[in-house]
């Protein structure tokens, strides 16, 4: 019986430490409030705040707040397809952003704060595609969703100081949403997508 369990538990080990897990890339203003809602998904092995889409090679905080290096905030998710799909993680950053802002997101304004999916490969580009017509068929002509669609390049982790903040900082953290209006946006957006619906 012991060899038998001591088996189960080393087969469980081994599945664990090879299993596949795949990184998806968004885009959503701030990347200190784009960390909380996808750490608490079920499936979520890690988040990593960083920068994206852009021209300048290992770029810092400060060069990216400048707007000219051409990079967005962004988080970098490592998932486990297996217990969290795609699908989910784009239902949860359509709930986390505001997409009709093409100046940036919520107080944050430059193109360095715009929002974005970032697709890895043809089949999250298509989900990714799906998901953003649905949604603009819910508003019809009369509001245009801007979040862009782009294919994925190189993701630069941010310095240190920037991962985890809500959790390092909790009280800077508090301060710095609630006065950036987030999530009063948030749930205004959330009510235009509701009165469209029905």
């Amino acid at each position: 019986m012991k060899n038998t369990l001591l088996t189960a538990v080393l087969v469980f080990l081994s599945f664990n430490a090879f299993a596949e897990t795949k990184t998806a890339i968004f885009a959503g203003g701030c990347f200190w409030c784009m960390e909380p809602p996808f750490d608490k998904l079920d499936g979520v092995v890690s988040t990593t705040s960083g920068y994206t889409g852009g021209h300048t090679e290992n770029p810092t905080y400060k060069q990216t707040s400048s707007g000219l290096t051409g990079h967005y905030e962004a988080l970098a998710i490592e998932y486990d397809p297996a217990k969290l799909s795609y699908e989910t993680l784009l239902s949860v950053l359509w709930k986390n952003i505001d997409p009709f802002d093409s100046a940036g997101q919520f107080c944050d304004k430059g193109p360095q704060y715009r929002a974005a999916i970032f697709f890895n490969d043809e089949q999250e580009k298509q989900l990714a595609l799906t998901s953003k017509t649905v949604l603009q068929e819910k508003f019809g002509s009369d509001k245009k969703i801007v979040t862009e669609i782009l294919p994925a390049k190189m993701f630069y982790a941010a310095e240190d100081y920037h991962q985890d903040y809500y959790q390092k900082n909790p009280i800077r953290y508090k301060y710095y949403r609630y006065s950036c209006g987030r999530d009063k946006r948030l749930k205004a957006v959330e009510s235009l997508i509701n009165q469209s619906a029905s």
